[in-house]
This record gives structure tokens, sequence and C-alpha cells, in this order.
């Protein structure tokens, strides 16, 4: 009995001394939660501190309001204090992956650890190469949670650092950029898919629930960043991905790699984006990819060989072949896109039109089939009316199209709406209606464009 008596008197001792913890850390909470929602952070940091330390695992509030918290701390201090602000704020994100698991993850931890060590390396002491593997960290070991755009710009813009410093190779180099490029076209893809759904029924007349306009405001900002990394990180790359240094490395490491279909497709994708493709290397490349695994990039490249050959009814061949075999839908409007591009290129806009619409089919949300379009129509002008008024008009045709590629797509709005504008510009005016007496009418704009335009009304 007194042993008994004993346990119960312990055990009612350490309830007590719970719930007065609990109280404590409810009270303290809404105290610092407060002096946060008033920007008064210094008040803020004991109450926050005393919370984080009794009750880690008590209100995610510990986490979000610590985050700004310590933000401010690190921008209004200097010297040992405020490395020791960083470090802990790193901390606190550990905290958050241990007490938290649902709000993170290693690889999005992984990357803001590594953006931030990138922004305070002085402070730190750190080199480039520790900031670059925390990130490759990340990267590897939880790439489908590694996705923060500024984070991956910042992971390939060290690589590149690394490379000039001879630190990494120029594989090391170039394989870190089809890492990267292909991890942001899948985001990008993902992204897509998501504001697709919406264009499609904003576009159909339908409108749009609360849930889906609140929706479509992130999903175009992600592509817009996803969009501002993509030409940073090319620009990053720069000449260092130049004919004259890719086909010696790809030459030197054939051999060793003729039976890897990934690295196959790789140097073959590598040598067609910097248009290296007359090199008899990139000829053997697309030989072995295709004879090692048939798929829509062998066959892909495959037209190309033929288009270098001027066959250009085999290199069609080639490329219906190739949309064939795709069967992901945005990596099949790209493919539709960069055949359209060709087949502008060499003048066949007709053809050229049919294929940017498929890849507009699949992939709505990407615009710039609409602006291709569209310049095509502004070069025909001369040659598709049978009269000054009627060929300026087509211009008209090419403004409208131009401005359909600013609604549908975030990331071309301005460059869209500043196309259109210049379309306009050159279309028949108001004086110019005005002396042809036609406002309101209906023109019927021939040759391959085949389409009709109404003049504005005055």
């Amino acid at each position: 009995m007194k042993v008994t008596l004993i346990v119960a008197v312990l055990c009612l001792g350490l309830t007590s001394g719970f719930a007065q913890t609990q109280e404590e850390c409810t009270t303290k909470l809404s105290i610092f939660h407060e002096y946060v929602k008033a920007k008064n952070y210094d008040a803020a940091y004991t109450p926050w501190m005393e919370v984080r330390k009794a009750c880690p695992k008590f209100n995610k509030a510990i986490i979000i309001d610590g985050d700004k918290i310590l933000d401010y701390k690190i921008e209004n201090s200097t010297g040992a204090e405020k490395k020791a602000y960083i470090e802990d704020l790193m901390k606190l994100w550990e905290e958050e992956l241990t007490n938290f698991p649902s709000r993170s993850s290693q690889g999005e931890l992984l990357a803001k650890k590594g953006q931030l060590m990138y922004e305070h390396k002085a402070e730190l002491g750190l080199t480039d190469l520790e900031v670059y593997d925390t990130f490759d960290k990340g990267f590897t070991t939880d790439k489908k949670n590694f996705k923060n755009p500024k984070s991956l710009y910042t992971y390939f813009s060290l690589m590149v650092d690394l490379y000039d410093a001879k630190q990494k190779t120029a594989q090391d180099l170039f394989n870190k950029y089809d890492d990267v490029v292909e991890k942001i076209d899948e985001e990008v893809a993902n992204f897509s898919a998501n504001l697709n759904k919406i264009i499609e029924k904003e576009e159909s007349g339908a409108t749009l629930t609360s849930k889906e306009i609140k929706l479509k405001k992130p999903y175009e900002s992600y592509l817009n960043a996803y969009d501002q990394i993509s030409g940073s990180i090319d620009g990053k790359l720069g000449e260092r991905a130049n004919c004259e240094n890719l086909i010696p490395l790809y030459e030197k490491d054939f051999e060793s790699h003729k039976t890897d279909a990934v690295w196959l497709q790789r140097a073959a994708g590598k040598m067609s984006d910097k248009e290296c493709t007359s090199d008899p290397l990139f000829f053997k490349l697309v030989n072995a990819y295709h004879n090692l695994n048939p798929s829509a990039n062998s066959a892909y490249y495959l037209g190309i060989l033929k288009d270098k050959e001027n066959k250009t009814s085999e290199a069609i061949k080639y490329y219906e072949q190739a949309l064939s075999l795709e069967t992901d839908s945005y990596k099949k409007a790209k493919l539709y896109s960069k055949i359209a591009d060709k087949l502008k290129r060499s003048h066949s806009y007709s053809k050229a039109r049919s294929y940017y619409r498929e890849a507009l089919k699949l992939n709505p949300s990407n615009g710039r089939p609409h602006l291709q379009i569209a310049s095509m129509y502004a070069a025909s002008a001369n040659n598709c009316g049978d009269s000054t008024f009627n060929k300026r008009a087509v211009f008209w045709l090419a403004a409208n199209e131009a401005s359909s590629a600013g609604r549908v797509d975030p990331t071309l709005k301005s460059h869209a709406s500043q196309a259109a504008a210049n379309y306009r510009a050159k279309a028949p005016q108001k004086s110019d209606i005005f002396s042809e007496g036609n406002a309101g009418q209906t023109i019927n704009i021939g040759c391959w464009i085949g389409l009709s335009v109404t003049v504005p009304n005055l």
C-alpha cells in the first residue's frame, strides 16, 4: 500500500507538472504570437525561445513565427551574434523536420539550408564546395522535394563556379546541367498540367470556382519563376557547353558509354540543343541510341539527321514516328513545337501552324506557339491579301494570336502585349478604315492562312 501510494503521488505530481507546463506554453505562445503579429520581434524572442525549449512539439507557430523572428534577428545583427542566429535558424528547420514532419522534408530542408549558407558564406566561413555539398545531398537524397526555383539555380551556379575553379570536371558540369534542367522540366510539366485544366475551363467561358481562382496565381507564379531560372541557367552555362567543348568530351567517352541509353540520350540532346548536329559524332550518338532504345527522342534525332541531308519527307516520317512513340502529353507538346519550329524555319507555314495547334491542344498554358503563329501571319501579310488594306489587315490576325499568348501564359504577358501592340500599329488605322468605308465588314484572308478578320467599327 505504501508503494502504491508513493507511485500515485509521483504520477499526480508529474501530471500536475505537465499540465502546468502546457498552461505556461499556451500563455507564452499567445504572447509571442501577438508580438510577431505586431512585428515586435525583439519582444517576441524570449517567450518564443521558452516555448520552443519547454514544448517543442506544442504548436506549428513555434516554426512559423520562429522563422520570422530569426530572419529579423539575422537582418539586425552583426559578427558572432549574426552567425549564431543564422546557425539557429538552420537548427530550427531541423527541429521542424523532427517535430512537425508533415510540414517539411529532407529535400526542402537542405534546399533552404543551402540557400541560407550561400547567402551568408562569409559570416559562416564556408567554401563554395561546402555549400554545394549541402545542396547536392538534398538533391540526390530527396529530389522529389528539392524544387525551390531559387535553390535550383544557386545549386547549378555553384557547380559552374566549381568547374571554373577546376574543382569539378566538364562531365560533372554537363551531368549536373542535365539533372537540374530535367528537374525544372518535370516541375513545369506538373504545374502546367494543373494550370491547363483552369485555362481550358476559362477559355470555354465557364466560371471558375473560388478554389480555382485561388490556385491559378501560385501556378502562374511558379511557372514564371521556373521560366526565369531556365534562362539564367543557360546563361550561366554559356560558352562552356559550345561544340568545341562538347565534341571532344563526348568523343572521348563514347566507347565506354555506347551501351548507356541515358548517357547517349543526354549527349545527343546537348549536341542538338547547341546546334552541333553537323559533326559525325552526332550521327554516331543518334544511331547508337536508337539501336539501343528506340524512343520518341531517338526518332526525333534521326529526323534531324534527315533534315541535315535535305531529305525533308524522310525527316517528317521520323518526326511523326517520334510523336507516335511519345505518350506523355507535356513532352509530346514540346515535340510538336520543336517540329513546328523546323517547319517554320523552312517557310512551311501551313504545316507548322498545324503542329503548333496540336501543341496548344496538349499544353494550352504554353503561349509560345501562339506567338510563333502570329509571327508567321505577320511574315505573310504581303502575300496574303489582294489589296494594300487587306494585306495590312493580316496584322489584326497576328495581334489577336499574340494576345492569346499573353492571356494563357503567365511567362509571356509582357512580351505578348508588346508583340500585339506592334502588330496593331501595322494594321489599318481609323483613318484608313474611314477612307475605305468598310468598318464592321469581314475580310477573307487568302493563301495558306485561310481565315477571316472583322474590320473594327469606328
